[in-house]
């Protein structure tokens, strides 16, 4: 039985300004992963809160906003079978130094905080940001 999915991708900041974008697409569409809907977008330091309210209670909140919001990102609407988790297998653990190889984190990650990709952590929260970026 198929379970097609949809999860966001979001190419943060320090992926596009070293002109990764591409190759992170191929690689969601070797894995199967059809790109939706994409645009590139520059966030405020208010709308990365909002987007990130999640983790408002946990030290890291204020960099996460300042850094979300510090230069154009690329949300990306990723649609296949099971697509929540084939993106965060894809995308490998948030610490690029933790990654399994080959993943987009252990490739293009630079450190914990500029770990190029962000991925839904699950189908309720895919809908949430999806709506997000995409319902406007």
């Amino acid at each position: 039985m198929s379970n097609v999915e949809q999860t966001l991708s979001i190419i943060k900041p320090d992926a596009v300004e070293r002109n990764l974008t591409e190759e992170i697409k191929i690689i969601f569409k070797k894995n199967n992963l059809q790109i939706k809907n994409h645009k590139k977008i520059h966030i405020t330091k208010e709308e990365a809160a909002e987007f990130y309210k999640i983790h408002q209670s946990k030290p890291f909140y204020n960099d996460l906003c300042n850094y979300l919001s510090s230069g154009p990102i690329v949300v990306i609407i990723l649609e296949g079978e099971d697509a929540v988790l084939k993106n965060r297998k894809i995308m490998g653990a948030t610490d690029p130094n933790n990654a399994a190889e080959n993943t987009i984190r252990k490739l293009y990650g630079i450190s914990i905080d500029k770990n190029s990709v962000h991925g839904s952590d699950s189908l309720e929260n895919a809908k949430k940001e999806i709506g997000f970026f995409f319902n406007n």
